[in-house]
């Protein structure tokens, strides 16, 4: 900006020169003459010459950088910005569409399905026999547990009495057992009469 604002202070300086010397030569027609020296003036005119051409150079780069400046500015992310870039330039993030799922895909999940129910209806129909067969089995473990074996009631041995009276009876007459004919004929008899009885009943 700097090098922009010399330029028309070089072109004041520049027609003030002019308008002095005009001046003078005016002057010097009318009333006295005044002598400006060759070398100042050359001197002045170089001095011209190199700012103008100091000023030019910027002025035309300083063109070129309000051009560039004034480029438009894409409103797009994707795109790269910056006069110089090096390297591969950002590829915007791709977004693949999820294919919808196949015919043969649908056709494999009813068929799962339709297994995941005929199970099910297995599972039902084996879990009502459970309990039809817990039922029946513990219906027929009552009537077993009501028709338990039960043992007759036992009878009394025969001639139990006559058998006590043969010990006793020897017990007393050790040394005399013959004395004991008696008790020993009654347990004789009585053991023939149950053995008769027995084998009419097995007949």
């Amino acid at each position: 900006m700097k090098l922009v604002e010399e330029e028309p202070q070089f072109d004041l300086l520049y027609g003030l020169l002019l308008f002095s010397i005009v001046r003078a030569a005016v002057v010097m027609s009318e009333s006295f003459t005044i002598q400006i020296h060759s070398n100042l003036v050359k001197q002045l005119a170089d001095e011209g010459e190199k700012l103008k051409k100091k000023t030019r150079k910027p002025k035309t780069k300083i063109q070129r950088e309000n051009k560039t400046a004034q480029k438009p500015i894409s409103s797009d992310p994707d795109v790269v910005k910056g006069p110089a870039t090096t390297g591969w330039p950002v590829q915007p993030p791709l977004f693949m569409p999820v294919p919808p799922p196949t015919h043969p895909a649908i056709a494999e999940l009813d068929a799962i399905r339709s297994v995941l129910k005929e199970s099910e209806k297995v599972v039902e129909r084996l879990q009502k026999q459970e309990e039809n067969m817990l039922q029946e089995v513990t219906k027929k473990a009552k009537d077993l547990h009501d028709k338990e074996f039960k043992l007759p009631n036992q009878k009394p041995i025969p001639c139990l009495d006559e058998r006590d009276a043969c010990f006793k009876c020897y017990k007393e007459h050790e040394k005399d057992p013959l004395n004991c004919a008696n008790v020993v004929q009654n347990f004789a008899e009585c053991a023939r009469r149950v053995k008769q009885q027995v084998s009419l009943t097995d007949k």
